[in-house]
């Protein structure tokens, strides 16, 4: 079982450091980034405190997932999964209806995350990240 508590913009510093041990170099998110993230309307997180968070937005009916990230040592033991659920228990809560994310196509662990968690591809984004790689869109209604 996994303990989540509210992501704050006082936690932003440690999320970074997160966000850095579980991305490359390149694509970590500065702190400063993440504090405005946490603090925009809508903007919502999760953390366990350790390894891994997932912040939000819900802007009318809709949500999106702006970032996950669950370091190395943690993955395939669930958190990921916590951390969606719970995104979505918020996001439902907020009253969006649907929940999205953009993922690469060739993050083949994410995608099989994601499809284990019920999410669908709704579309793409050719060309979207620094790598060249595509973008795929994914849905989720939540609440479900």
């Amino acid at each position: 079982m996994h303990e989540l508590r509210g992501a704050c913009p006082a936690d932003a510093g440690a999320l970074a450091a997160l966000h850095a041990r579980s991305f490359p170099a390149a694509e970590a998110w500065g702190a400063d980034a993440l504090r405005l993230m946490l603090e925009a309307p809508g903007g919502a997180g999760l953390w366990d405190g350790r390894h891994g968070f997932i912040l939000l937005r819900v802007a009318a009916d809709e949500a999106e997932i702006l970032t996950l990230a669950v370091v190395p040592q943690a993955r395939r033991l669930g958190l990921g999964a916590a951390l969606l659920g719970g995104a979505l228990g918020l996001a439902a809560a907020g009253g969006a209806g649907t929940m999205f994310l953009e993922v690469s196509a060739n993050n083949r662990a994410a995608m099989a995350l994601y499809c284990n968690m019920g999410f669908s591809q709704v579309g793409s984004r050719r060309r979207y990240y620094a790598d060249g790689s595509d973008a795929l869109v994914l849905s989720h209604p939540c609440g479900c």
